[in-house]
């Protein structure tokens, strides 16, 4: 490499540094307006100083940002990142640029289980007396994900394969969840219909660690597999001239997919468009090579699922609007782009 690339390269690589910084740090201040905004409104110095010196604070300060709405934020950047990097691999996986992790019928899965605990007060692990209805979600993720793992085995793990198989359980679900609404009572739809929507202010301290010790153990298998994804985007076969295994690859990655959504859309609901939308700005501005993507789709997820959480309690002081309900609002526009727009050579 002679001295001219070398200084393009470090040029560009700096470039990209200078993108995870900047967004971490709006990041940040994003985070700090979430636990601002509410019906009692706080100032910067006052949500700070009750963070890191809690005991300054006033008792009634203490309550509300400790108990309500730190958890909440923290929850929004943490399921953000869980859905960014679920729906980076998933476009990586199978190769198209309009993969979600929704794509797989997980969430639909997720909505049935909790519907099911709503409805007829089934829990699948008879010992979760309060988190049974996203032990439901969860658990129906993952039985969704074993069906396509297991179909996907049989027939060979193409992305045609896993994303076919993915809609007949999409469309299986939600068969099933409209057959449970139309049996329930109007209280039950009620209910049915306000876990679809999403929203974070279900979040408590627990829900939350669980979350993010799953997140923990998900960021290592994903970090060991940099290079082969990288290799994955080059196409099957020059990753397999590469050494990748790209059916073992495939099916890793569909696991671990469904583990990131399923861990989402049990502790928050359905919240789309994240997964889609985040893992496209991060191609656009640090390209494909995923020592870069994917931590950059993991904190423009958190990123757009911070702000949405900022307007769902700005909109109209007084009301908090779901959370599934602003970004879809704000990916819609965003998805529109993708389809008519000609100008793709970041794919």
């Amino acid at each position: 490499m002679n001295v001219k690339a070398k200084e393009a390269y470090k040029k560009m690589t700096g470039r990209k540094y200078l993108y995870l910084l900047s967004i971490s740090v709006v990041i940040f201040l994003t985070f700090i307006l979430d636990i601002m905004t509410g019906p009692a409104s706080l100032s910067a110095s006052e949500v700070i100083s009750t963070i890191f010196f809690p005991a300054s604070s006033e008792r009634s300060v203490q309550v509300i940002v400790w108990t309500f709405r730190l958890p909440v934020a923290l929850m929004a950047i943490v399921t953000g990142i869980t859905l960014g990097l679920a729906g980076a691999n998933m476009q990586t996986i199978l190769d198209n640029p309009l993969a979600s992790p929704y794509t797989l019928g997980i969430s639909a899965a997720a909505g049935f289980g909790a519907a099911l605990a709503i409805v007829f007060g089934v829990r699948v692990l008879p010992f979760t007396d309060t988190l049974f209805v996203p032990v439901n979600a969860f658990v129906f993720s993952l039985i969704s994900c074993m069906a396509i793992y297991g179909i996907a085995s049989f027939k060979r793990a193409t992305s045609e394969t896993i994303v076919l198989t993915g809609i007949a359980v999409l469309f299986l679900f939600n068969s099933l969840l409209a057959l449970l609404e139309y049996t329930a009572n109007p209280e039950q739809v009620q209910a049915i219909v306000f876990w679809l929507f999403g929203s974070l202010t279900k979040t408590t301290w627990t829900t939350l660690g669980i979350t993010v010790g799953i997140v923990l153990m998900v960021i290592p298998l994903l970090a060991m597999d940099v290079w082969k994804l990288t290799a994955l985007r080059l196409g099957d076969d020059k990753a397999k001239s590469l050494g990748v295994n790209v059916e073992k690859m495939r099916l890793k990655g569909l696991i671990l997919v469904s583990i990131l959504t399923s861990t989402a859309v049990a502790f928050v609901g359905t919240i789309g468009f994240i997964g889609l939308v985040a893992p496209h700005i991060a191609r656009m501005l640090v390209g494909e090579d995923h020592r870069y993507f994917l931590p950059f789709s993991a904190l423009s997820g958190a990123f757009i699922l911070s702000t949405a959480s900022v307007l769902s309690k700005a909109v109209v002081p007084g009301i908090v609007f779901p959370i599934g309900i602003l970004t879809s609002l704000i990916g819609i526009p965003f998805f529109v782009w993708l389809l008519l727009s000609k100008k793709r050579g970041y794919w």
